[in-house]
């Protein structure tokens, strides 16, 4: 080995290192973003050309390795508790009032709560060797290769020490905003909110992805090891902060040390009059005993530590103006009215769309145009409308009407005594077939990768596809020519709508679109029939007795099958090679005999998978609560059907309870 190339590579790599810590944790960078990417390429292609130099620390691992096939469990050395939520200041003072009760004088560290998710990270002498999520707080998930590529994490310590720190891996508003443009302006589903996206993208099973993401952490704790090389023990947590740092870990600077309860609450309204100016979303504060002995003092509880607690802020709301209603066809007709407002930051995210739902809705909180409204987000990820401030009227608003015709193909509407909602019964309007054909290829549906409403509106317009089953005559190279398809790009939407041939029934019915048949009615339907044509042939009174089916739900997919078009088109569907016939079968039975709903949004995973976890192992998933039901999957903003396992007594789990049982098969 050329002693000057040795030498080339160990000199990149401090240079690296050195002006990344500038950049990711200092904020003060002292040379150009191209100089570094020189030097960045520079060090790639020579540890290319000499594999025996490889190092787990060289800034090159940042970038993202090999692919995953699946993350290992991790048990944690120290168990990674959550804290206890209080949503007042009531609360809040409560709690200082019994820590009063147990300390001499208390002193309080209190700091922004990042809306992100945790993680433990594990060093050796000195050098990162894994990390691992949060889990159940006992065992959680390897995802170091991933970890590896968030620049803010040192891969190296200045000190050769052994420890385990934890910290809130989050993705930064910017990043999150510059990802959901070109999602958008690729025409895919964007992202809900920037601790989804993060969870999401530290899940991803190829590291290079993660390195898109552009990750970032901040670390807040010891979870175990060497504190100092001369065995001297931190006494709290501003020390722990401080020692962090020292180390080259990323920490807060937004954090207050106090000991009052008065005090407590004045930063508590400090933090979040700054929430807005934060590069980063937080959604409360925490506020801890910042002495460790103290903590010993107070100690534990069964499951979150009793000298701590989170505040958790109320959904942000903001006023802007309602500046004109939009109406948008669905798929089945439905004519549902927007509300297009001035753009106003929430949340983590710009606004300027919110849905207004029905005429009944908007009538019943007396919206008008051109009103000041007040917008809020619902579980923090769904713009609302929350109602009108009607103090602020000039009499320049107006009232809103809905059509009397579909804004899409000019067909009378019409609305059903029994239901809220305006309909277009014209099942050749464009706007039902442009959505009808979106549904159809969703993630959910057919799974067809690529094929967004933008993929969709092309096709129409140039006349390439009338119903769904035209997409699978489609060719390359009638795609090829059209805006934005080059060769690669229409060769790889065809394989793709090959590949969602082998979908199954389960997803071919929910992909059909019938009324009020979602993903968990559909997976039912093709386990009682088998085929698409026995489904065809099912009668009312079959249909009712499944579970969870009640007459108005059988009687949709009566209807839907009784008119000839649809039949035709499954039977073309079924002609063209597409599987018709049930492809469910468990893997497993650990969860055989349990019944599970799932309910809100999960912290790492969309519904969809965490049903097909469930069904793989043997369980069954419903749409409703029952007396029946062993398990209700609860996430944020869960609703009604938390409601209901709550008053029939039902086991109310997290994401985490679910892949332990999952895991373990308890």
């Amino acid at each position: 080995m050329d002693k000057k190339i040795t030498e080339r590579v160990k000199k990149l790599r401090a240079e690296l290192t050195y002006h990344s810590e500038k950049y990711y944790n200092e904020d003060a960078p002292e040379i150009s973003d191209y100089e570094y990417d020189m030097m960045f390429a520079e060090l790639k292609a020579l540890e290319e050309a000499h594999p025996e130099l490889y190092d787990p620390t060289s800034p090159t691992v940042r970038v993202g390795g090999r692919a995953l096939d699946k993350f290992e469990k991790v048990t944690h050395t120290a168990r990674m508790d959550s804290l206890a939520d209080v949503f007042s200041f009531e609360e809040v003072e409560d709690f200082c009032r019994r820590m009063q009760e147990i300390l001499v004088k208390p002193v309080y560290s209190v700091e922004p709560k990042i809306d992100g998710l945790s993680v433990a990270l594990r060093y050796e002498k000195g050098i990162f060797v894994q990390g691992a999520t949060r889990g159940d707080g006992t065992v959680g998930e390897d995802v170091t290769e991933n970890l590896r590529t968030v620049r803010s994490i040192p891969l190296k310590l200045s000190e050769p020490l052994d420890l385990v720190v934890r910290g809130e891996v989050y993705m930064p508003r910017a990043v999150f905003e510059q990802i959901n443009e070109r999602r958008r302006n690729e025409g895919q589903a964007l992202m809900a909110n920037p601790r989804n996206a993060a969870a999401g993208s530290l899940r991803q099973l190829d590291p290079k992805i993660c390195a898109e993401r552009k990750l970032d952490i901040f670390v807040f704790n010891f979870q175990g090891g060497n504190l100092y090389a001369d065995g001297h023990a931190l006494a709290s947590h501003t020390e722990t902060l401080d020692r962090l740092s020292e180390l080259g870990f990323k920490v807060l600077c937004m954090r207050e040390r106090t000991d009052s309860a008065e005090s407590v609450t004045a930063h508590i309204e400090k933090i979040g009059k700054a929430r807005e100016s934060l590069e980063y979303d937080i959604d409360g504060v925490v506020i801890k005993i910042d002495g460790l002995d103290a903590r010993r003092t107070v100690g534990e509880g069964t499951s979150t530590p009793k000298w701590a607690v989170a505040y958790k802020f109320p959904p942000e709301e903001k006023e802007t103006t309602l500046e004109d209603i939009i109406i948008a066809v669905g798929r089945t007709g439905v004519l549902t009215p927007t509300a297009v407002l001035s753009p106003v930051r929430l949340a983590g995210t710009t606004v300027s769309r919110a849905t207004l739902h029905n005429l009944d809705f908007i009538r019943q909180r007396d919206i008008m145009l051109g009103d000041k409204v007040i917008v809020r987000k619902a579980g923090d990820i769904i713009p609302e409308v929350v109602g009108t401030v009607i103090a602020k009227r000039d009499g320049s608003e107006r009232h809103f009407s809905m059509p009397t015709v579909c804004p899409s193909c000019g067909e009378p509407v019409t609305r059903d005594e029994d239901e809220a909602a305006v309909r277009c019964t014209n099942s050749a309007c464009p706007a039902q077939l442009s959505r009808s054909i979106e549904h159809f290829a969703s993630k959910g549906a057919m799974n067809i990768d690529g094929m967004g409403p933008q993929i969709v509106e092309l096709l129409l317009k140039n006349d390439l596809i009338h119903d769904v089953s035209d997409l699978y005559t489609l060719r390359a190279e009638q795609l090829e020519g059209l805006e934005r398809m080059g060769k690669k790009s229409a060769e790889n939407l065809i394989s793709a709508i090959e590949g969602s041939k082998g979908a199954g029934l389960e997803r071919l019915v929910y992909a059909l679109g019938i009324r009020n048949i979602g993903e968990v009615a559909a997976t039912a339907l093709a386990v009682r029939y088998g085929s698409l044509e026995a489904l065809m042939g099912a009668t009312l009174e079959e249909l009712c007795e499944i579970e969870d089916f009640g007459e108005i739900t059988a009687r949709c997919v009566v209807d839907f099958f009784s008119h000839q078009q649809n039949r035709a088109l499954c039977e073309k569907l079924a002609e063209l090679g597409l599987v018709t016939t049930s492809v469910s079968e468990p893997v497993g039975d650990l969860l055989a005999g349990s019944t599970f709903v799932l309910t809100g949004t999960l912290p790492t995973m969309s519904r969809d998978e965490a049903s097909a976890l469930i069904k793989a192992a043997g369980g069954k998933v419903s749409g409703s609560v029952s007396k029946k039901t062993t398990y209700v999957v609860a996430g944020e903003a869960a609703g009604s059907k938390l409601t209901k396992a709550q008053s029939l007594g039902v086991k109310i789990i997290s994401e985490e309870e679910l892949l332990h049982l999952l895991s373990e098969g308890k």
